[in-house]
Protein backbone atom coordinates (compact mmCIF):
# COMPACT_ATOMS: atom_id res chain seq x y z
CA UNK A 1 0.00 0.00 0.00
CA UNK A 2 1.35 3.31 -0.62
CA UNK A 3 2.23 5.50 1.92
CA UNK A 4 0.73 8.63 3.29
CA UNK A 5 2.70 12.19 3.26
CA UNK A 6 2.95 12.76 7.05
CA UNK A 7 2.58 16.80 7.58
CA UNK A 8 4.37 18.16 10.66
CA UNK A 9 3.69 21.64 11.37
CA UNK A 10 6.05 23.19 14.39
CA UNK A 11 4.82 27.08 14.00
CA UNK A 12 2.30 28.45 16.19
CA UNK A 13 1.78 24.58 17.32
CA UNK A 14 2.95 21.46 17.00
CA UNK A 15 1.11 18.58 14.99
CA UNK A 16 1.95 15.65 13.08
CA UNK A 17 -1.07 14.93 10.59
CA UNK A 18 -1.65 11.78 8.08
CA UNK A 19 -5.00 12.79 6.05
CA UNK A 20 -7.65 13.30 8.35
CA UNK A 21 -6.12 12.46 11.39
CA UNK A 22 -4.20 14.43 13.33
CA UNK A 23 -1.38 13.93 16.59
CA UNK A 24 -0.95 16.84 18.87
CA UNK A 25 -0.24 18.41 21.86
CA UNK A 26 -3.72 19.02 22.41
CA UNK A 27 -4.31 15.32 23.17
CA UNK A 28 -3.30 15.38 26.53
CA UNK A 29 -0.64 12.98 26.90
CA UNK A 30 2.37 13.52 28.64
CA UNK A 31 4.43 17.00 27.88
CA UNK A 32 8.05 14.85 27.98
CA UNK A 33 6.30 12.40 24.99
CA UNK A 34 5.71 15.40 23.12
CA UNK A 35 9.77 16.69 23.83
CA UNK A 36 10.59 13.70 22.58
CA UNK A 37 9.13 13.62 19.30
CA UNK A 38 9.50 17.47 18.67
CA UNK A 39 13.32 17.40 19.51
CA UNK A 40 13.77 14.24 16.96
CA UNK A 41 11.86 15.91 14.38
CA UNK A 42 13.52 19.29 14.61
CA UNK A 43 16.70 17.32 14.41
CA UNK A 44 15.56 14.78 11.97
CA UNK A 45 18.91 13.99 9.68
CA UNK A 46 20.49 13.09 12.62
CA UNK A 47 20.61 10.43 14.63
CA UNK A 48 20.71 11.30 18.72
CA UNK A 49 22.40 9.52 21.05
CA UNK A 50 20.35 8.09 23.95
CA UNK A 51 23.11 10.22 26.51
CA UNK A 52 21.96 13.08 24.13
CA UNK A 53 18.41 12.59 24.74
CA UNK A 54 18.39 12.00 28.07
CA UNK A 55 19.91 15.44 28.69
CA UNK A 56 17.44 17.49 26.84
CA UNK A 57 14.71 15.07 28.61
CA UNK A 58 15.96 15.22 32.07
CA UNK A 59 18.31 17.68 32.38
CA UNK A 60 20.12 17.70 36.01
CA UNK A 61 18.47 14.11 36.48
CA UNK A 62 20.15 11.46 38.61
CA UNK A 63 17.90 9.42 37.92
CA UNK A 64 19.37 4.99 38.68
CA UNK A 65 17.56 4.05 35.33
CA UNK A 66 17.40 6.63 32.35
CA UNK A 67 18.30 4.40 29.39
CA UNK A 68 15.06 2.70 30.59
CA UNK A 69 12.80 5.32 31.13
CA UNK A 70 14.13 6.28 27.78
CA UNK A 71 13.01 3.25 26.07
CA UNK A 72 9.92 3.32 28.15
CA UNK A 73 8.82 6.98 26.66
CA UNK A 74 10.05 5.70 23.12
CA UNK A 75 8.01 2.98 23.32
CA UNK A 76 4.93 5.21 24.79
CA UNK A 77 5.35 7.50 21.49
CA UNK A 78 5.32 4.45 19.03
CA UNK A 79 2.36 3.58 20.35
CA UNK A 80 0.60 7.28 20.41
CA UNK A 81 1.55 7.55 16.83
CA UNK A 82 -0.07 4.59 15.91
CA UNK A 83 -2.87 4.63 17.87
CA UNK A 84 -3.54 8.57 16.49
CA UNK A 85 -3.67 7.50 12.49
CA UNK A 86 -5.44 3.98 12.32
CA UNK A 87 -4.76 1.62 9.84
CA UNK A 88 -0.74 2.82 10.10
CA UNK A 89 1.71 0.44 10.20
CA UNK A 90 4.73 2.57 9.92
CA UNK A 91 7.82 2.53 12.37
CA UNK A 92 8.24 6.35 13.01
CA UNK A 93 10.98 5.97 15.62
CA UNK A 94 14.20 3.93 14.94
CA UNK A 95 16.45 2.77 16.97
CA UNK A 96 20.42 1.90 16.17
CA UNK A 97 23.29 0.83 17.94
CA UNK A 98 22.17 3.02 21.37
CA UNK A 99 20.47 6.24 19.25
CA UNK A 100 17.84 7.03 18.16
CA UNK A 101 16.10 8.59 14.91
CA UNK A 102 13.48 9.55 12.98
CA UNK A 103 12.62 7.09 9.98
CA UNK A 104 13.01 9.87 7.49
CA UNK A 105 12.03 6.27 4.57
CA UNK A 106 8.79 8.05 5.30
CA UNK A 107 7.41 10.34 2.96
CA UNK A 108 7.38 13.81 4.99
CA UNK A 109 6.85 17.40 5.00
CA UNK A 110 7.52 19.84 8.04
CA UNK A 111 6.47 23.83 7.62
CA UNK A 112 10.28 24.90 9.19
CA UNK A 113 11.92 23.27 6.57
CA UNK A 114 9.62 24.22 3.72
CA UNK A 115 9.94 27.96 5.16
CA UNK A 116 13.61 27.94 5.39
CA UNK A 117 14.14 26.43 2.01
CA UNK A 118 11.82 29.20 0.17
CA UNK A 119 13.83 31.77 1.95
CA UNK A 120 16.97 30.15 0.85
CA UNK A 121 15.69 30.10 -3.17
CA UNK A 122 14.26 33.99 -2.60
CA UNK A 123 18.05 34.90 -1.50
CA UNK A 124 19.57 33.21 -4.36
CA UNK A 125 17.04 34.27 -6.70
CA UNK A 126 17.74 36.83 -9.79
CA UNK A 127 14.20 37.87 -11.32
CA UNK A 128 12.80 40.58 -8.78
CA UNK A 129 9.02 38.86 -9.35
CA UNK A 130 10.17 35.27 -8.21
CA UNK A 131 12.11 36.56 -5.38
CA UNK A 132 9.05 38.77 -3.97
CA UNK A 133 6.77 35.93 -4.39
CA UNK A 134 9.35 33.26 -2.88
CA UNK A 135 9.77 35.56 -0.28
CA UNK A 136 6.17 35.58 0.51
CA UNK A 137 5.31 32.06 0.34
CA UNK A 138 8.15 31.90 3.35
CA UNK A 139 6.03 34.58 5.08
CA UNK A 140 2.92 32.79 5.04
CA UNK A 141 4.32 29.47 6.72
CA UNK A 142 5.32 31.36 9.59
CA UNK A 143 2.26 30.73 11.19
CA UNK A 144 3.23 31.69 14.30
CA UNK A 145 6.72 31.14 16.36
CA UNK A 146 8.54 27.54 16.77
CA UNK A 147 7.04 24.91 19.30
CA UNK A 148 4.76 28.30 20.96
CA UNK A 149 4.26 25.41 24.16
CA UNK A 150 7.43 24.34 24.70
CA UNK A 151 9.24 27.98 24.54
CA UNK A 152 11.19 27.57 27.94
CA UNK A 153 12.65 24.50 26.94
CA UNK A 154 16.43 25.01 26.70
CA UNK A 155 16.66 23.73 23.18
CA UNK A 156 14.08 25.32 22.04
CA UNK A 157 14.93 28.85 22.97
CA UNK A 158 17.92 29.02 20.00
CA UNK A 159 16.34 26.97 17.58
CA UNK A 160 12.82 29.40 17.64
CA UNK A 161 15.26 32.42 17.17
CA UNK A 162 16.50 31.08 14.35
CA UNK A 163 13.22 31.16 12.38
CA UNK A 164 11.88 34.05 13.87
CA UNK A 165 14.74 35.40 12.16
CA UNK A 166 14.30 33.93 8.97
CA UNK A 167 10.68 35.16 9.20
CA UNK A 168 11.36 38.72 9.98
CA UNK A 169 14.44 38.69 7.10
CA UNK A 170 11.65 37.57 4.38
CA UNK A 171 9.66 40.22 5.50
CA UNK A 172 12.66 42.89 5.20
CA UNK A 173 13.54 41.57 1.59
CA UNK A 174 9.69 40.93 0.23
CA UNK A 175 8.31 44.71 1.06
CA UNK A 176 10.65 46.97 -0.41
CA UNK A 177 9.82 44.51 -3.41
CA UNK A 178 5.78 44.80 -2.54
CA UNK A 179 6.36 48.66 -2.38
CA UNK A 180 7.49 49.22 -5.53
CA UNK A 181 4.63 47.20 -6.97
CA UNK A 182 2.07 49.39 -4.73
CA UNK A 183 0.97 45.89 -3.09
CA UNK A 184 0.46 48.71 0.30
CA UNK A 185 -2.47 46.88 2.05
CA UNK A 186 -0.73 43.31 1.59
CA UNK A 187 2.60 45.13 3.67
CA UNK A 188 -0.27 46.40 6.21
CA UNK A 189 -1.56 42.64 6.50
CA UNK A 190 2.02 41.36 6.37
CA UNK A 191 3.41 43.62 8.82
CA UNK A 192 0.50 43.42 11.37
CA UNK A 193 0.27 39.73 11.74
CA UNK A 194 4.44 39.91 12.33
CA UNK A 195 3.53 42.40 15.21
CA UNK A 196 1.63 40.03 17.18
CA UNK A 197 5.18 37.95 17.72
CA UNK A 198 7.62 40.50 17.86
CA UNK A 199 5.68 43.93 18.79
CA UNK A 200 8.65 46.38 19.25
CA UNK A 201 10.58 45.51 15.98
CA UNK A 202 10.71 49.40 14.64
CA UNK A 203 10.97 48.01 10.95
CA UNK A 204 7.83 46.85 11.01
CA UNK A 205 5.99 49.59 12.34
CA UNK A 206 8.14 51.58 9.42
CA UNK A 207 6.86 49.58 6.82
CA UNK A 208 3.13 50.21 7.95
CA UNK A 209 3.19 53.72 7.84
CA UNK A 210 4.79 53.97 4.72
CA UNK A 211 2.82 51.41 3.01
CA UNK A 212 -0.32 53.74 4.65
CA UNK A 213 1.22 56.53 3.63
CA UNK A 214 2.26 55.70 0.12
CA UNK A 215 -1.54 54.36 -0.12
CA UNK A 216 -3.09 57.60 -0.18
CA UNK A 217 -4.37 56.71 3.95
CA UNK A 218 -1.67 59.56 4.95
CA UNK A 219 -4.35 60.39 8.23
CA UNK A 220 -4.21 57.05 8.80
CA UNK A 221 -0.31 57.17 8.81
CA UNK A 222 -0.22 59.58 10.98
CA UNK A 223 -2.29 57.75 13.35
CA UNK A 224 -0.32 54.79 13.28
CA UNK A 225 2.80 56.95 13.65
CA UNK A 226 1.22 58.76 17.41
CA UNK A 227 0.30 54.94 18.50
CA UNK A 228 4.15 53.78 17.76
CA UNK A 229 5.43 56.86 19.87
CA UNK A 230 2.89 56.18 22.35
CA UNK A 231 3.87 52.17 22.84
CA UNK A 232 7.19 52.76 22.94
CA UNK A 233 7.09 55.40 25.35
CA UNK A 234 4.59 53.30 27.39
CA UNK A 235 6.13 49.89 27.20
CA UNK A 236 9.80 50.60 27.32
CA UNK A 237 9.95 54.29 28.19
CA UNK A 238 11.73 55.36 25.23
CA UNK A 239 11.35 57.13 22.23
CA UNK A 240 10.91 55.47 18.42
CA UNK A 241 14.06 56.03 16.65
CA UNK A 242 14.95 58.36 14.33
CA UNK A 243 13.79 56.38 11.13
CA UNK A 244 10.26 56.22 12.53
CA UNK A 245 10.01 59.94 13.64
CA UNK A 246 11.46 61.41 11.04
CA UNK A 247 8.71 59.64 9.02
CA UNK A 248 6.33 62.25 10.47
CA UNK A 249 8.03 65.08 8.44
CA UNK A 250 7.69 62.94 5.69
CA UNK A 251 4.14 62.34 5.96
CA UNK A 252 2.85 65.81 6.49
CA UNK A 253 4.77 67.34 3.44
CA UNK A 254 2.72 65.30 1.28
CA UNK A 255 -0.73 65.36 3.37
CA UNK A 256 -2.68 67.77 1.95
CA UNK A 257 -3.82 68.26 -1.72
CA UNK A 258 -3.84 71.54 -3.58
CA UNK A 259 -6.81 73.63 -2.08
CA UNK A 260 -7.89 76.97 -3.09
CA UNK A 261 -10.39 78.13 -0.86
CA UNK A 262 -9.05 80.02 2.33
CA UNK A 263 -12.01 79.13 4.03
CA UNK A 264 -11.64 75.14 4.04
CA UNK A 265 -8.07 75.74 4.94
CA UNK A 266 -9.02 77.68 7.89
CA UNK A 267 -11.62 75.31 9.37
CA UNK A 268 -8.79 72.39 8.91
CA UNK A 269 -6.56 74.51 11.30
CA UNK A 270 -8.68 75.42 13.60
CA UNK A 271 -9.31 73.87 17.12
CA UNK A 272 -12.26 73.22 19.00
CA UNK A 273 -13.97 75.77 20.82
CA UNK A 274 -13.90 74.07 23.83
CA UNK A 275 -10.07 73.01 24.05
CA UNK A 276 -8.36 73.87 27.65
CA UNK A 277 -5.07 74.35 28.65
CA UNK A 278 -1.69 74.07 27.26
CA UNK A 279 -0.89 72.60 23.41
CA UNK A 280 0.64 69.04 23.38
CA UNK A 281 2.38 67.70 20.63
CA UNK A 282 4.49 65.29 19.69
CA UNK A 283 8.41 66.17 19.63
CA UNK A 284 9.03 66.78 16.19
CA UNK A 285 6.70 69.84 16.14
CA UNK A 286 7.38 71.04 19.36
CA UNK A 287 10.91 71.59 17.47
CA UNK A 288 9.10 73.60 14.89
CA UNK A 289 7.49 75.67 17.51
CA UNK A 290 10.43 76.47 19.17
CA UNK A 291 12.44 77.04 16.04
CA UNK A 292 9.37 79.73 14.76
CA UNK A 293 9.30 81.57 18.60
CA UNK A 294 13.11 81.93 18.48
CA UNK A 295 12.57 84.19 15.57
CA UNK A 296 10.03 85.74 16.53
CA UNK A 297 12.10 86.59 19.66
CA UNK A 298 14.58 88.37 17.88
CA UNK A 299 12.41 90.59 16.70
CA UNK A 300 10.10 91.11 19.49
CA UNK A 301 12.64 91.23 22.20
CA UNK A 302 9.92 88.54 23.60
CA UNK A 303 11.47 86.30 26.52
CA UNK A 304 10.19 82.62 26.32
CA UNK A 305 11.49 80.04 28.51
CA UNK A 306 11.85 76.38 28.31
CA UNK A 307 11.66 74.10 30.85
CA UNK A 308 12.43 70.71 31.64
CA UNK A 309 10.86 67.68 33.62
CA UNK A 310 12.56 64.82 34.03
CA UNK A 311 10.81 61.37 36.24
CA UNK A 312 13.45 59.63 38.15
CA UNK A 313 13.24 57.17 41.89
CA UNK A 314 14.56 58.94 44.41
CA UNK A 315 17.90 57.41 44.25
CA UNK A 316 17.88 59.16 40.72
CA UNK A 317 17.58 55.83 39.04
CA UNK A 318 15.28 54.97 36.06
CA UNK A 319 11.27 53.48 37.87
CA UNK A 320 10.04 50.24 36.90
CA UNK A 321 8.24 50.61 33.70
CA UNK A 322 4.38 50.49 35.05
CA UNK A 323 5.28 53.04 38.06
CA UNK A 324 7.11 55.04 34.80
CA UNK A 325 3.72 54.41 32.67
CA UNK A 326 1.72 55.59 35.12
CA UNK A 327 3.61 58.79 36.48
CA UNK A 328 4.53 60.01 32.91
CA UNK A 329 0.08 59.85 32.27
CA UNK A 330 -0.40 62.05 34.91
CA UNK A 331 2.05 63.98 34.96
CA UNK A 332 1.31 64.65 31.45
CA UNK A 333 -2.49 65.81 32.51
CA UNK A 334 -1.15 67.75 35.19
CA UNK A 335 1.14 69.72 33.28
CA UNK A 336 -1.34 70.42 30.52
CA UNK A 337 -4.38 71.72 33.27
CA UNK A 338 -1.61 73.88 35.06
CA UNK A 339 -0.70 75.99 32.25
CA UNK A 340 -1.94 78.11 29.76
CA UNK A 341 -3.42 77.44 26.02
CA UNK A 342 -0.11 79.53 24.68
CA UNK A 343 2.38 77.16 26.70
CA UNK A 344 3.59 73.64 24.84
CA UNK A 345 4.20 70.46 26.12
CA UNK A 346 5.47 67.53 24.56
CA UNK A 347 7.35 64.23 25.65
CA UNK A 348 11.01 64.70 25.05
CA UNK A 349 11.90 60.74 26.19
CA UNK A 350 10.70 58.16 28.44
CA UNK A 351 11.22 60.52 31.59
CA UNK A 352 10.93 63.73 30.21
CA UNK A 353 8.53 66.29 29.16
CA UNK A 354 9.78 69.57 27.93
CA UNK A 355 7.02 72.74 27.97
CA UNK A 356 7.78 76.46 26.26
CA UNK A 357 6.18 79.30 28.50
CA UNK A 358 6.08 82.52 25.66
CA UNK A 359 5.14 85.70 27.72
CA UNK A 360 6.63 84.78 30.72
CA UNK A 361 9.61 85.54 33.52
CA UNK A 362 11.85 83.70 35.23
CA UNK A 363 9.96 84.12 38.17
CA UNK A 364 6.59 83.50 36.89
CA UNK A 365 8.49 80.57 35.52
CA UNK A 366 9.32 78.57 38.71
CA UNK A 367 5.72 79.23 40.39
CA UNK A 368 4.36 77.51 37.36
CA UNK A 369 6.85 74.75 38.15
CA UNK A 370 5.94 75.05 41.76
CA UNK A 371 2.51 74.63 40.77
CA UNK A 372 2.75 71.43 38.28
CA UNK A 373 4.76 70.04 40.83
CA UNK A 374 2.35 70.37 43.91
CA UNK A 375 -0.79 69.38 41.56
CA UNK A 376 1.08 66.19 40.17
CA UNK A 377 2.05 65.25 44.06
CA UNK A 378 -1.72 65.97 45.61
CA UNK A 379 -3.19 63.16 43.36
CA UNK A 380 -0.20 60.55 42.91
CA UNK A 381 -0.09 57.68 45.00
CA UNK A 382 1.93 55.25 43.78
CA UNK A 383 5.39 54.08 44.56
CA UNK A 384 7.98 57.38 45.72
CA UNK A 385 9.71 59.03 43.14
CA UNK A 386 11.31 62.78 42.33
CA UNK A 387 10.69 64.97 39.53
CA UNK A 388 13.61 67.13 39.02
CA UNK A 389 13.07 70.74 37.13
CA UNK A 390 14.84 72.56 34.73
CA UNK A 391 13.73 76.42 33.61
CA UNK A 392 16.36 78.48 30.63
CA UNK A 393 15.48 81.07 28.67
CA UNK A 394 15.00 80.26 24.82
CA UNK A 395 17.99 81.60 22.96
CA UNK A 396 16.39 83.99 19.84
CA UNK A 397 17.61 83.34 16.18
CA UNK A 398 19.50 86.42 15.14
CA UNK A 399 18.47 87.13 11.41
CA UNK A 400 20.60 88.33 8.44
CA UNK A 401 19.23 91.78 6.63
Amino acid sequence: MEQQMINITMLGEFAIRVGEHEVSENTGRTKQVWNLVEYLLANRFKVISQERLIEILWPGDSSDNPANALKNLVYRLRTILKSGVPGCDYEFVLYHRGAYSWNNDLPCTVDTEEMESLWKQAKAAQDEDEQQELYQRAIACYKGNFLPKSAYEEWVIPVAEYYRRIYLECINGAVPLMMVRGRYDEIVTICEHAMTFDPFDEKLYEFVIRAMAASGKQSKALAHYEYVCDLFYKELGVKPSENIRSLYQEIIQNIKSVETDLHTIKDDLREGADVEGAFCCEYEIFKNLYRLEARAAARSGQTVFVALLTVSTPQDGVPQVRTLTQVMNLLQEVSLRSLRKGDVVSRFSGTQFVLMLPTMTFENGEVVLKRILENFYRRYKGPSVKIHTKLQPLDPVEMQL
